[in-house]
């Protein structure tokens, strides 16, 4: 399900991608339609933001750990992280516009 741009993590790998600058990282499942909704618009966000923001994804069915230690009680949740810290959240299916406006602060 995941992209050039959108690589898919796992428990053991996740730390360690967030501890870069700026990360979106996409909490989904593949049976949820919201969730694949969104994709394209996080492949596309990835293609605009490249090299400014980095974009991973987590199966939460397969993460159940990563989902229950930030709280995901619902998907999609993207999760804005700063220096290994969460800045910011969206929670539901969002427009393109609507996420860009969001990553556009972190992406100076």
């Amino acid at each position: 399900m995941a992209s050039n741009s959108v690589d898919e993590i796992n428990e053991k790998q996740f730390d360690e991608k967030i501890s870069k600058k700026i990360v979106l990282v996409d909490f989904f499942a593949e049976w949820c339609m919201p969730c694949l909704m969104m994709s394209p618009i996080i492949e596309e966000m990835a293609d605009y933001f490249r090299g400014k923001i980095e974009f991973a994804k987590v199966n939460i069915d397969d993460n159940q750990k990563l989902a229950g230690r930030f709280n995901v009680m619902s998907i999609p949740t993207l999760i804005i992280f700063k220096d290994g810290k969460e800045a910011d959240r969206i929670v539901g299916a969002v427009q393109a516009e609507q996420l860009e406006e969001k990553l556009k602060k972190y992406s100076h």
